[in-house]
Formats: structure tokens, sequence, C-alpha cells
């Protein structure tokens, strides 16, 4: 205690004798008081430096994907795929999908995302115009947008689209067609029909546009022909992309026109995806068809239900797109937004959703068939040949 007091004593002591030499008028040591604050003054003003880590926390961020059904098997892979690169990149992940193709609960989804404190979002729309009020709240709160391989439409609130080329989709569906019955040569005619996607969906405009890029001349000189009648992408379209609509449609088709094996033959059916490519061979496979007398049926997506159908021969072709490659690209891009850099884009050109061009990044799809499936689905480890057996 003693000793504690003692040098209580001093410092006080201390304090007094500078105190005095204060008072005495020194003119030396006058300016020397405030030359303290005034050195200690940047330090007060960097001192936010370090509580911006804090605020925006030092843990790791946080990405939100709102995907649109698990119903279907292309969605399933493009949610995991995203989920599991973010993941290995150190990211936090909420993935959700959106019911059965339920706008409501999608926008539910996002709001949570909003809420939850997602730094980023990834949004593949079930409607590309359904989301214009809920982004809003994103883009208010300094959310970036990524739509993912839909165009989300008329906002303003999309910074980036992530997808593949789909007018080249189309024209790869297209020109299969083409070459199959050999129409730049035979003479024909040769009947066709048409599905596409959702009217919801801003893809089709490009699925569906691209296909008829390359078979419409062939409509217009009477080569190939629609029984049906129905080639407006408005009438071809089918809701929520249902494997079941296409079937009740191609249903529909068969009886009104007459397909069958020894009745009116139909050489080909454009299916602008798999989900529908699948409907039309089961109404095909219930009107009587077989591998042996089969149309050319086109599809998109690889899904094993359809790899499965054109080994079998009741699917002629289908468009695969990798969706590891798009997930690693949308890595990228959230990344980019995250640092500051610029992100991968290579086409700033082709997808305006009504507010402007959205910078965007293509992926480059390839034709899938019975051929080349091993090489382009197993030995990429896309699927296990079991898998396509089982």
């Amino acid at each position: 205690m003693k000793i504690k007091f003692a040098k209580v004593f001093a410092l006080m002591l201390a304090a007094m004798m500078v105190m005095a030499v204060a008072a005495c008028g020194g003119q030396t040591p006058a300016p020397a008081a405030p030359a303290a604050p005034a050195e200690s003054a940047p330090a007060a003003e960097a001192a936010p430096a370090p509580e911006a880590p804090a605020a925006s926390d030092d843990g790791p961020k946080k990405v939100g994907i709102s995907m649109p059904t698990k119903s279907l098997q292309r969605w399933n892979q493009d949610g995991s795929n995203m989920e599991a690169a973010f993941k290995a990149a150190g990211y936090d992940v909420d993935l959700q999908y959106g019911g059965e193709n339920e706008v409501p609960v999608q926008i539910s989804q996002i709001e949570n995302m909003i809420a939850g404190g997602c730094d980023v979002l990834v949004i593949a729309a079930i409607d590309g115009d359904s989301m214009t009020e809920v982004l809003a709240t994103a883009k208010d709160r300094g959310i970036p947008v990524i739509s993912y391989d839909r165009l989300i439409m008329n906002t303003d609130a999309v910074t980036y689209y992530a997808t593949f080329d789909n007018w080249k989709v189309g024209t790869f569906q297209g020109q299969f067609i083409v070459d199959e019955l050999d129409l730049n040569n035979a003479e024909g005619p040769f009947n066709i029909e048409f599905f596409t996607g959702d009217p919801g969906d801003n893809n089709i405009n490009f699925f569906f546009g691209g296909a008829m890029e390359i078979l419409q001349p062939f409509l217009d000189s009477g080569k190939l022909v629609t029984p049906s009648g129905q080639t407006e992408k408005s009438v071809v379209a089918t809701q929520g992309w249902s494997t079941e609509n296409a079937q009740s449609r191609m249903e529909n088709l068969i009886s009104s026109n007459n397909y069958g094996p020894g009745r009116t033959t139909l050489h080909a059916v454009m299916c602008s995806n798999d989900s529908t490519a699948q409907g039309v061979t089961n109404a095909l496979v219930n009107a009587g068809y077989t591998a042996e007398n089969f149309p050319i049926i086109t599809g998109q997506d690889c899904d094993i239900v359809s790899v499965k159908n054109m080994l079998a021969g009741l699917q002629s072709m289908s468009v695969f797109k990798d969706t590891r490659t798009l997930a690693s690209k949308v890595v990228e891009m959230v990344e980019a937004i995250l640092t500051g850099s610029e992100p991968p884009i290579n086409d700033t050109t082709t997808y305006n959703n009504g507010t402007g061009i959205i910078p965007s990044f293509l992926c480059e799809p390839v034709v899938g068939t019975a051929a080349n499936h091993r090489e382009l689905l197993v030995d990429s480890g896309y699927y296990t040949e079991a898998e396509l057996q089982s």
C-alpha cells in the first residue's frame, strides 16, 4: 500500500509541476499542448475503418438461390450444382425451390432471403414479369441480382444475366430436323408439329425463335406441313413446361389429325425441351408408335428420362446444357460483384429486359444424341452408366 501511495503521490506532484510551468506563461511549451490532439485527429477519422467488417460481418457472404421447382430434374441439378460451387468457394447458401412453379411461393422466398441478409440473389424466375416489386426492395437495400437462365423482365434491379446461348439451342433443334429429313434435297412434304415452353418464360422467344428461323423457309415452301395448323408460339406454348400438359395436347393432335402407324405419317415434332418431349413421347407410345417408326423428336437438357428415351429410339436428340459450367460462371460473377472487379461477360447486345440491355454471359450448348451420349454425359461425369441403364 505504501508503495502504491508513493507512486500516486509522485504522479500528482509531477502534474502540479506541469500546471505550474503552464501558469508561468512559458512560450515554448504553450503550443505543445494542442499538438497531441492535432496528431490524434487522423486516428479519430480512421476509426470507422475497422468497424466496416463488423458492420458487414466478418463471416462468409451469403448467397440466396431461388429456383422455380423441384419437379423438373433440370432445376434440381442447377440448384445443387450452384449450392455445391458456392459452398466450395466459402459462401453461405440459402437455396429455395418455388413449390410447383408457384409464383407467390417464389416471391415469398425471395422476400425472406432479402430479410435474412443475403448479399447477392441468384434467381431463375417462374414468371419473368412477376419480380418487379420484390426486386425493387432488393435494389433499395443494395442487393445485386443475377438473373439465372431465364431473363427477369421489366425491372432495373437485374445486375447481370447468366445463361446459355438460347437462340443457338433453337437453331440446333431446327437444324437437326433439317438434316434428319434431308430437307435441302428431299421432295417432301413432311408433317411436323410444334411444342414450346411456358408463355411466362422469356426463353421461349429464343428457343422457338431460333428453331423457326431454320424451319420457317421450309414451311413457307410447303416442304414442311403442319396438319394441325398450330405454328404460332402462343398456341404451341406449354403451361409450366409440364410433361402432362404436353402429353394431353399431343393426344389431341393424334386424335384430330389421325396420326399413327398405318394412318397419317408424323415425321417430326419440334419440342423445345425434354419435359415437353417426354409428354409427346408418352402420347406417341400410347398411340402405338415404336422405335422403328418413331417421329423425330427434339429436346433440351439431357434429362435422364430423355437420355434413356434416346437410347431406346424414342427421342432423337437433346441439347445439352452443362449446368456445372453455368454454376461456375455464376460463382465468378458473384465474386466479382462482391470484390468490385469485372465479372465474366461475353454479350452486351442481345438481352433487353424492358429497362435496357442486361450484361450477360452465354455458355455454349451442345447437341446430344444416342451416338455421343457416352462421351458427352458419362465420360464428363455428368451421369454414370449405371444411372442411364437403371
